[in-house]
Parts: structure tokens; C-alpha cells; sequence
């Protein structure tokens, strides 16, 4: 607004969450008296914008009210057809059309802006989406920072993306355009010193452009510890397959917590890249991934997409195997959601598919996987969360795969199946365990004492309550002896104020414990010691 607008408005943000009741939102707004009300719109709010519009309306009727962002920048007309409440929609890139507009309607001029869609005299005024030349105003001022309150930072330093993958709408904002580079790492440091613990970049592929994606890494690199605080991560979404050895190099030289990546795969199916435009080399995103992982000091998430062209049940298995066995620290398993404006969602022909209807879109079923299969991936899904992404379970599953010989998909499939017929999503974490507990050890080939011994690990590095299920709880009556006989040694006495969990283990006559003091920036666990007696 300061930026473009010819006018002297009054304005505020107010934010919400969809974590908390509408009215509360609705009430935060209404106090302000607005005379334009501007809602940015997606996937995951737009069924609560849905119904706060009508709400607004119906307190301010005299109230303009705007819409904005992807969920509705694609398919306007629609929007306008169906939301009476809503007056205008801003198409495509905001920051001008939006000052502009308000700047117009304050003064009684012509509303027909570039990237603006609206009604007049009953018909329907369709502008294409906006799209802006240069870069934008920096979002970065006060009141940001008095919203923020440590957060995570959003920060964008280009617009655009290299790609144009038919399910995605970031190729849809034009070629990639780079900001300053001294904007960038004026930007990062301000936000790094703003109380956040993470400032997430999202700039859909971080590393389109290699020689400024090194200096902007060397950059975090150099002020860690310096100008930016050493307990503050930045997270990066790269694709993976692009990388040179010298940015290699200089990701596996980040300060440990310094850096996360995201590396989207999608699939390692070659003829599923090729029809979703997708453009990788699998041979190398395995190898430079492996290249990353291998020091230890960088979070490496990577993810898969469920529901692509050509992508049946035993290609995704394929995939979920190579990706699980690639052994980074998240592996997502997410669903295809067909939105607003993306290729495959536009030419039907050619991507043919059952989807919701309903926002987030997601596929129901296509040519190459039914109904029956994506209910399973769900299952699947969620056993992959709470074992491993969870970061609860890890040493576990790894113990479970060595002595079974199953594959990853077969197992997390396997114990997926199980799951959903023996708990609720919201089941708590101690009956989780024993219901895991029951399962695994059924299981051929698994030691019930040693699967005890690796779940009583993983809940001790993993949570700082220090308490046991009652599932992995064995009697002993010289645990107070033994507990006792450790601590007295100096190098392993509690410091005071600080919260430590035990136990002995089963397998072997050794004890463990954890001192809920400080967590691996990477794994997000606490050192384990153990102890023979």
C-alpha cells in the first residue's frame, strides 16, 4: 500500500488462524470499522473465508470486500457466480492491483485494473491474472514484526519458478525473477534476529539460479553465530538433481541446524516426470541426496506424491522404497490435490481422474490407481507420520526391517492395515505404543525383549516426559541400586534443574538414560547414554 497507493489510507492486518473459532477472527475484524476488507484465499482457509465472508457481509453491508490469492485467482468467474458477499477478486500477483484498487474505489474511478475481476451491470468482468515485472515491496516492517512474534518467517527472495509440473501453479507466475541479492541478505538477517527459530524461503526452487544460491548458503554460513543467532534454521526448497559438487560442498560445511532442504521428488517413476512435465534425473537426486545426508549436519526432507499419471500401487511401492531407503530425516507421503489453474486439473483429457470437489482437491481415483489402493496409501501414510516422521519410532522400524526382510512399503503397509482397525486417529502416544508393541513382536524373526529394549530407546530420546508406558515397564527390583551406583559416578551425575529419563534394558544388562537438557538441531533427539553394570 505505501508502495503503489496514490491515496492516504488507514490500514491493518489482522491474522488468524484456522486453529481458532471464526467468530473470534470475525470479532478482531468488525472492531477495526473497515471500509474494504481483503481476505487472501487457499486451499486450507478457503472453507472458513467461505463462511467469514458471509458473516462480514452480513455486519458491514457497506463494507467492500476483496478476495485474493491462488484458491481463487484461477477460477474467478466461479468465485463471483457463487460468493454474492464478495465484490471484488484481485487475480494472480496482489501488491499492485490491490493498492491500486483501493486507491479506486475510495475515489470513484474505473475498477477495471490489470489482475482485477468483478460485476457490473450484471455481467461478469474477467481481467487475466496479474502478473508484475519487477520485484515486489519488501513486506518486512514494523507491524510485521509486532505480528510476528517468533514465528516462522516467511521469506521470498524470487518469484516464478523454472519448472511448469502439471499439478503445481508456481510455473504460472511467468519465468523466475530474482530480488536483489543484497535485499535477500538484508532480509535474512533481519528476520533471523527477530526472535523466529526458522525463516522457511519460499521460493519454489531455491537453487534454480546455482551461483547465487551459493552465495546467499555461504552467506548463512558466514554470519552463523554472527549476525544471525546460532539457534535459528533456515529452510530451503532446492530440486535436488541440479546441485553441483561445489554446492555440495558448501551445504555439507553449514554449521549443524544451520540449514534444512526440501527436495521434492514426486516420483521415481521416469515415465511419470516426463508426462507431469517434471523435469529430473532420478540417477542423480539419489546420488547428491546420499552426498548430503552423509555428514549429518543438514535436515533433508523429501517427498513423494501419490495419485501421479502411470504411478500404480507397485510403481509408488517402488518409489516409497527407494525414497525410504535413501534415509533422510522426513519422508512425506502426500496425496495429488488438482487445483484452481493447474494443467492438470484444466485438461482433463489428457490427466483424466476422480477428485473432491471439495478444497483440498484431492484425487479419489485415477486410470492407474483406484479407490481401494489410495485408501491403502492413506494407511500407509499414516503409519510412515507416527513411526517415523514422528521421530518417535525410528530405531524401532530399523530394528523390525533388518530382522523381518521386509521392504519398507511392505512393512509400513503391513502395520498400516493393522493399525487403522486397532486405533482412532487420536489415540494417545502410550496406547500407540502398546498396540505397536503387540503387533511388532508377532512379527517372525523379532525378539520381543530386544524390540522392547529399542522402543524404550526411542521413547527416551525422544520424549522428555522421562516416563514409561507401562506396556515396556519390566520389574527389577535393583533398578533404585543400580540408578543410584551410575549417578554417583561424576561423568554421569544429573545436573540440577534438568529432567532425566531411565531405564534398564532387557537384552542386556546395561542402563540408559536420557538428560532433557538440549536436542539434536538435526534428528530433534536427546543423547542417549548407555551404561553396562
Amino acid at each position: 500500500m505505501r508502495e503503489y497507493s496514490a491515496v492516504k489510507h488507514s490500514y491493518s492486518v489482522v491474522e488468524g488462524t484456522i486453529n481458532e473459532p471464526i467468530e473470534n477472527v470475525f470479532e478482531r475484524i468488525v472492531s477495526e470499522k473497515p471500509d474494504i476488507i481483503g481476505l487472501s484465499c487457499y486451499i486450507w482457509n478457503i472453507n472458513s473465508v467461505r463462511v467469514l465472508g458471509k458473516m462480514l457481509r452480513e455486519a458491514l453491508p457497506d463494507s467492500v470486500i476483496i478476495l485474493g490469492g491462488p484458491e481463487v485467482s484461477y477460477n474467478p468467474k466461479a468465485v463471483l457466480s457463487e460468493y454474492h458477499w464478495c465484490d471484488f477478486i484481485v487475480s494472480g500477483e496482489g501488491e499492485f492491483p490491490f493498492a491500486v484498487l483501493c486507491d479506486a474505489i475510495v475515489s470513484g474511478k474505473s475498477t477495471d485494473i490489470p489482475g482485477v475481476c468483478f460485476r457490473r451491470d450484471g455481467e461478469i468482468i474477467i481481467n487475466e491474472p496479474y502478473i508484475a515485472e519487477g520485484e515486489p515491496p519488501s513486506p518486512y516492517c514494523r507491524e510485521y514484526f509486532e505480528k510476528l512474534r517468533g514465528r516462522i518467517a516467511y521469506l521470498e527472495t524470487s518469484r516464478g519458478c523454472p519448472y511448469s509440473c502439471a499439478f503445481c501453479l508456481s510455473g504460472r507466475c511467468g519465468g523466475v525473477r530474482f530480488f536483489d541479492i543484497e535485499r535477500a541478505k538484508s532480509e535474512m538477517l533481519t528476520l533471523a534476529k527477530s526472535g523466529t527459530q526458522t525463516v522457511k524461503l519460499v521460493d519454489r526452487t531455491f537453487n534454480a539460479n546455482k551461483s547465487r544460491a551459493k552465495e546467499l548458503w555461504r552467506f548463512v554460513i558466514d554470519e552463523y553465530g554472527k549476525g544471525i543467532p546460532e539457534n535459528v534454521c533456515f529452510h530451503f526448497e532446492i530440486a535436488g538433481d541440479i546441485l553441483d559438487d561445489e554446492s555440495i560442498g558448501i551445504l555439507n560445511s553449514a554449521p549443524k541446524g544451520s540449514i534444512q532442504l526440501e527436495i521434492g521428488m514426486q516420483s521415481f517413476n521416469e515415465k511419470t516426470l516426463a508426462y507431469i512435465n517434471r523435469k529430473t534425473n532420478t540417477a542423480k537426486l539419489i546420488e547428491n541426496i546420499k552426498k548430503l545426508l552423509a555428514p549429518g549436519n543438514l535436515h533433508i526432507h523429501i517427498d513423494l506424491i501419490a495419485g501421479l499419471p502411470f504411478e500404480d500401487l507397485n510403481s509408488f511401492e517402488n518409489s516409497f522404497n527407494i525414497g525410504y531407503n535413501l534415509r533422510s530425516n522426513m519422508l512425506q507421503l502426500g496425496f495429488l490435490k488438482l487445483l484452481h489453474g493447474a494443467e492438470m486439473r484444466e485438461n482433463s483429457a489428457k490427466y483424466p481422474c476422480k477428485f473432491s470437489k471439495e478444497p483440498p482437491y484431492e484425487v479419489i481415483s485415477t486410470e492407474w490407481t483406484n479407490e481401494t489402493d489410495l485408501a491403502l496409501l492413506h494407511k500407509v501414510e499414516d503409519a510412515l507420520e507416527r513411526l517415523c516422521n514422528s521421530g518417535r519410532f525410528i530405531g524401532t522400524v530399523d530394528y523390525v526391517l533388518e530382522k523381518t526382510g521386509l521392504s519398507p512399503f511392505a512393512f509400513f503397509e503391513k502395520f498400516g492395515i493393522y493399525a487403522a482397525e486397532k486405533c482412532g486417529p487420536f489415540v494417545s502416544l502410550d496406547d500407540y505404543t502398546e498396540m505397536a508393541f503387540g503387533f511388532l513382536s508377532s512379527l517372525k524373526g523379532i525378539e520381543p525383549s530386544v524390540l522392547r529394549d529399542k522402543m524404550i530407546i526411542d521413547r527416551l530420546c525422544s520424549n522428555s516426559s522421562g516416563k514409561i508406558p507401562e506396556v515396556l515397564k519390566v520389574k527389577n527390583p535393583e533398578i533404585k541400586k543400580i540408578r543410584l551406583s551410575i549417578e554417583n559416578e561424576e561423568e554421569n551425575r544429573r545436573k540440577p534443574g534438568i529432567k532425566r529419563g531411565f531405564a534398564l534394558l532387557e537384552s542386556e544388562k546395561a542402563a540408559v538414560f536420557c538428560d532433557y537438557e538440549n536436542k539434536d538441531p538435526v534428528t530433534g533427539k536427546y543423547v542417549l547414554k548407555k551404561i553396562y553394570y
